[in-house]
This record gives structure tokens, C-alpha cells and sequence, in this order.
């Protein structure tokens, strides 16, 4: 199999609206989480999340993309279009028909289908905006990536809730392993702080009250957050050839179903995903020394994820540095785990493994090394960025240092 590397890194956050200003926070441990500014409060429990703040569209895009993308595709383009950027890379006729673009989302265009419901249910209009409907395709932001670099190989979406963008990552693997393309445009964009989608998570009673807090024993549930991670993948002879820099190289990616319950977390399926990622890698587990974990602060899902790297680590599990970084960008659902492989590869290239914050009283039922409250810094090999969606479905990626 060709191998695939990272060349371009790009995001929106709520740690900065680039990629610098992302690592920065997450290395000085810096929270994007804070009061509810998105929509009124008054009638919501939670009052806080992890929002994308002074993030005005017209200073990045033209009046028409403005009014014709809702606020999940604007993310997408603008953190596509830092990665291209940062990538060096220009897509002429021929290379756009060798390449990709593919990018996970959740739920979509959320923002144009509430004013859409506003507009019909409570002001009782007859009328929504005449582009409502690609507004809230989940492919609006994967079709504005094509058209904006002339991208005119497969161009897609995933949808697999919290793991679309590492499904989506893995998705853009097998393409260019296969030789079916050369570059892809790949990782996950997200909004979904409205009104309803906060109510309805207040609904299932799993957001925290005052901070995300994953691994420790006061951990009380999830922080909702918004914003869009994107990488640029290459065949490595590709990247070779015009003289790219390498961030890292993309080893593998495991998948798997836990075929089980919608929203409670199984260990076994998220120990079949890690086993499989390191099989497709060709790596041992103990050559793995950082997890970007999935980590989200409730109680379920961090026990199951210990419980996960238990099996598949044995005695290494506790020779490992694991952090969520989701303590302080909160959890960007089909975002996240593009956000989280553009940190994953950051830790890599720059030997820095960011902390988990707000950490506090070890829990007897994650008992491993979390890397709390203060960046670290060492020489990493290789890493795993772990997402676990509801519904059983499991994406982790495998990262190495690279190095011919």
C-alpha cells in the first residue's frame, strides 16, 4: 500500500479562528468554554458551551457564500481553505481530477433549518430562504472546497455523529492508498449550538454544568462545542515530488460497531476499532505512546474508553499519555474528531502532548496517566485519536512521527 502523509493542517475553534492560535491555547491549557452568548438562555439549563467567538463571515468570504452557506459550511471552507494554504499546494486541471475532498458532519446546516422552522412555526410565514435546502445538506461544505480549488475527483460526506470526521479521514486513506487519488481535503465541520439542538441534549442529561472534566471523578458530562478541523493527506511520492513539508504520516484507521445500545458506550467495540487501527498500521501497541482520547466528560464513556485501552494495551496501557482535549474545545460532535487529528498531528511534529484540563480527584475507574492540567513535553513516535459515536459507531486513527 502507498503510504499517506499530513501537509496541511487547518481549523476553526473555539481556541481561534486558525490553526496557530488553536495549538497555542491547547498548549498553554487555555478553555474556549464560556456563557451561552449563541442564542438567548433564559429558558436553557445549561448556560454554557465551547462557541466560536468574534467570528464575523464577512471578513473570510464573499457577500454570495456569506448568504448561501449556513455557519457549518463556512467553518469547513475557511479551515479547508487554511489547510490547502498551509499546504503549498495549487490544484491545476490534472490534479483536481486526482483528488478528493470528503468531510464529516453530524447534523448539518442545524443554524438554516431552526430560522426555517422559526420563520414557518412562530412568525407563521408562508416563505423560507429559497436556498434553504443546500444550506443544509451535510455536502455544502465538501462541494465549496471543490468548487473554490476545482477539485473534480470523488468529493463526498460522512455522517456517523461524534466519529464522522475520523470516518471521513479514513475514507480519504483508502483513496489515496488505493491510487485512486493523489491529495484529499478531509476532517469534519460542525454547528450546532441552537436553541432546540441545546434543549434537546439538556434532554438526555449528559452536559455539564460548569466545565468538561474527562477522567477525573468529578466529571458530570459533555461541554457542546462548534467549529471545523481539516487535513490535507497525500501519497507520499506525491508529496515527495513537490517538495512538500510533512507534518506526519497518516499509518491507519480502524472501524467497528458495537451493534448494541444507541448511546451507551460498549468496550469491546471501541477495543476492536483501536486493534483494528493498529493492525491496518502495521504497528504494535507498544509503539504507541500518545492518545488523543475521545474522552467527552461523562461518566459512561470515559470508564468504557479505560476500560478499551485496558484490553488492547495490557501493562503498556499505563505507560501511555492520554488527554482530551475536548476539556477545553468542548465537543465539536462530527467535528471533533477533525479537530482532534489536527491536534494529534501537532503533538507529533512539535513533541508537546496537550493536557487535560480541569482535571481534579483521580476516579478508580480511569486510572491511567491523563496528562492533567499542564502541557508535556517529549519525543513521540506514534499516536491515536479515538472518536466514539452514538450509536456504536468507532473511527481511530493511527499517527506516526514521520521519517523514511
Amino acid at each position: 500500500m502507498r503510504r499517506v502523509v499530513v501537509t496541511g493542517l487547518g481549523s476553526v475553534s473555539p481556541l481561534g479562528l486558525d490553526t496557530r492560535s488553536f495549538w497555542q491555547a491547547l498548549v498553554e491549557g487555555t478553555s474556549g468554554v464560556g456563557p451561552i452568548t449563541a442564542v438567548p438562555s433564559e429558558r436553557l439549563k445549561c448556560r454554557i458551551a465551547a462557541e466560536v467567538r468574534g467570528f464575523v463571515p464577512e471578513a473570510h468570504l464573499d457577500p454570495q457564500s456569506v448568504q448561501r452557506l449556513d455557519r457549518f459550511s463556512q467553518f469547513g471552507l475557511i479551515a479547508g481553505r487554511e489547510a490547502v494554504r498551509d499546504a503549498g499546494i495549487g490544484f491545476d486541471r490534472a490534479l483536481g481530477l486526482a483528488s478528493a475532498v470528503i468531510l464529516g458532519s453530524g447534523i448539518g446546516g442545524l443554524n438554516t433549518l431552526e430560522e426555517g422552522y422559526r420563520r414557518l412555526y412562530v412568525e407563521g410565514s408562508n416563505r423560507v430562504y429559497p436556498l434553504s435546502v443546500p444550506k443544509v445538506m451535510l455536502n455544502a461544505p465538501v462541494s465549496a472546497l471543490a468548487a473554490e480549488h476545482g477539485i473534480l475527483g470523488p468529493c463526498f460526506a460522512v455522517s456517523s455523529a461524534c466519529s464522522s470526521a475520523n470516518h471521513a479521514i479514513i475514507q480519504a486513506l483508502g483513496l489515496i492508498r488505493s491510487g485512486q487519488v493523489e491529495v484529499a481535503i478531509t476532517g469534519g465541520a460542525e454547528s450546532c449550538l441552537t436553541f432546540g439542538m441545546i434543549k434537546a441534549w439538556e434532554a438526555l442529561r449528559v452536559l455539564a454544568a460548569d466545565a468538561c472534566r474527562p477522567f477525573c471523578r468529578e466529571r458530570s458530562g459533555i461541554v457542546l462545542g462548534e467549529g471545523a478541523g481539516v487535513l490535507v493527506l497525500e501519497s507520499l511520492e506525491h508529496a515527495r515530488a513537490r517538495g512538500a513539508r510533512i507534518y506526519a504520516e497518516l499509518a491507519g484507521g480502524g472501524l467497528s460497531s458495537d451493534a448494541g445500545d444507541l448511546t451507551l458506550p460498549d468496550p469491546d467495540g471501541a477495543a476492536r476499532a483501536i486493534a483494528a487501527a493498529l493492525r491496518d498500521a502495521g504497528i504494535n501497541p507498544e509503539d504507541i505512546d500518545y492518545i488523543n482520547a475521545h474522552g467527552t466528560g461523562t461518566r459512561a464513556n470515559d470508564a468504557t474508553e479505560t476500560a478499551a485501552l485496558h484490553r488492547v494495551f495490557g501493562d503498556h496501557a499505563r505507560r501511555l499519555a492520554i488527554s482530551s482535549t475536548k476539556s477545553m474545545h468542548g465537543h465539536a460532535l462530527g467535528a471533533a474528531g477533525g479537530l482532534e487529528a489536527v491536534a494529534t498531528v501537532l503533538a507529533l511534529y512539535r513533541g508537546i502532548i496537550p493536557p487535560t484540563m480541569n482535571f481534579g480527584t483521580p476516579d478508580p475507574d480511569c486510572d491511567l496517566d491523563y496528562v492533567p492540567n499542564q502541557a508535556r513535553q517529549g519525543s513521540l513516535r506514534a499516536a491515536l485519536s479515538n472518536s466514539f459515536a452514538f450509536g456504536g459507531l468507532n473511527a481511530v486513527l493511527v499517527l506516526r512521527s514521520f521519517s523514511d
